[in-house]
């Protein structure tokens, strides 16, 4: 449950990352005869965090998704699988989820820890899936500063505990919250249920068919189609008139002879289709024969036929340009982000080495440059370095140290200097 966003810690590690948000969050609404939804479904699956988009579930992502639901929505289910997060974005998507009109019930699929626990106590009705758990524990939160800093954000961290218990209180009554949020309590459904931040255990059907509010246009991959080509279209629109010229034909007049009646109807039939053909292709002999007819047809469909775009290479992606160039806007967006969580990092492996007295303050940006050439060694290098060996300030001086003495204190402190 941290207080401020932190880059160096991301919820999806070295996973990769989701290939559409709709894996982790989306909303769905169940359809009424008349066309409308009353019952609407948010999946909150991933982690809270102010950030949004691929990397956790933002106040901005679930207000937008409350906006796109229909006005006939009376009753929201919040579906909870997530680590928590930061504790004002989960305050903030509560309240959000409050303020709609609808009844909110939170139902737990997997995990409600830290942030998503008191985002699942703080609705209406809160279900505890069978062989789910909640996780509450104290706010927690980085903090680089001297002693008086330190011991003012400690007091911060205990104003924001006592923001969450209000929300537990609310749901469950006094239950000694203080020392559960500093014990990290793990609960089970049933344990959820008995201390009360739960209301019952059950199975609560989804909404309906999962549809994502507000997903990007799809990307369309062109197939290769060996098929597709002048010819092949060109044959595919004759081919029905073949087979209706060539029905016609098999049902010509053959005999005036009794009890064989002459078929006059399919023949005038047959006439007007051979007299069409030649006035649209423009075959002005009246003998012309069907075969030479239908090449003729044949020809006219090639000429006309539209012109077939090249197939592309096979594992070829056809992406809009304004849909390119907004994936490569985030693409640079997240290796920027990258970037900065690397150089975080590595800051915090050279303040442990200054704090643990393995290296002296003076030398941390030799270290640092350092690092950025190689990690693996450099860290190695500095695990094998011991500690408290660098001393942070002055111990004492005197003008007495003779020649011999000065020799072995350098040995010991080269960086001193001796006073004359």
């Amino acid at each position: 449950m941290r207080t401020t966003p932190n880059p160096t810690n991301r919820y999806w590690g070295n996973n990769a990352l989701p290939k559409t948000k709709a894996e982790f969050f989306n909303a769905v609404t169940t359809p009424l005869p008349g066309g409308e939804g009353t019952i609407a479904t948010i999946r909150m699956y991933g982690p809270i965090d102010s950030w949004g988009g691929y990397w956790g579930i933002s106040t901005k992502d679930i207000g937008e998704v409350l906006d796109a639901l229909p006005d006939s929505v009376t009753q929201i289910i919040l579906r909870i699988n997530s680590p928590g997060g930061e504790v004002f974005e989960g305050v903030s998507i509560l309240n959000m989820l409050r303020a709609h009109k609808a009844t909110i019930t939170a139902v737990v699929d997997g995990l409600a820890a830290s942030a998503a626990s008191f985002i699942a106590a703080g609705c209406d009705d809160t279900v505890m899936s069978p062989g789910t758990q909640m996780m509450i524990h104290s706010p927690s939160g980085f903090t680089w500063g001297n002693a008086a800093e330190l011991r003012k954000d400690a007091d911060v961290l205990d104003s924001i505990e006592a923001s969450i218990v209000e929300i537990y209180t609310e749901k469950a009554g006094d239950q000694g919250w203080t020392a559960l949020l500093a014990a990290e309590t793990w609960l089970t459904a049933a344990e959820s249920v008995e201390l009360g931040i739960a209301d019952r255990i059950a199975v609560i059907p989804d909404a309906g068919e999962s549809t994502t509010v507000g997903e990007e246009d799809p990307i369309l991959i062109l197939p290769i189609e060996v098929e597709d080509s002048a010819e092949a279209v060109a044959a595919a629109r004759v081919a029905p008139i073949r087979a209706k010229a060539a029905a016609a034909a098999t049902n010509l007049p053959s005999s005036t002879e009794p009890d064989e009646p002459n078929r006059k109807e399919n023949a005038v039939a047959y006439s007007d289709l051979t007299a069409g053909l030649r006035e649209r292709l423009g075959v002005n002999n009246a003998a012309v024969t069907d075969d030479e007819l239908l090449e003729a047809l044949d020809e006219t469909l090639a000429e006309r036929a539209e012109p077939t775009i090249p197939a592309a290479p096979e594992g070829t992606v056809l992406v809009d340009a304004a849909v390119w160039e907004d994936v490569q806007a985030k693409a640079q967006l997240g290796a920027a982000a990258r970037a900065e969580q690397e150089s975080t990092r590595r800051d915090g492996i050279i303040r442990a080495a200054i704090e643990e007295g393995r290296i002296s303050p003076a030398n941390q940006e030799i270290w640092r440059a350092q690092l950025d050439k190689d990690e693996t060694g450099t860290t190695a290098q500095i695990a094998t370095l011991a500690k408290n060996a660098t001393l942070l300030g002055e111990i004492g001086r005197s003008d007495e140290i003779g020649d011999a003495d000065t020799a072995l204190y350098s040995n010991v402190y080269p960086a001193a200097k001796k006073e004359s």
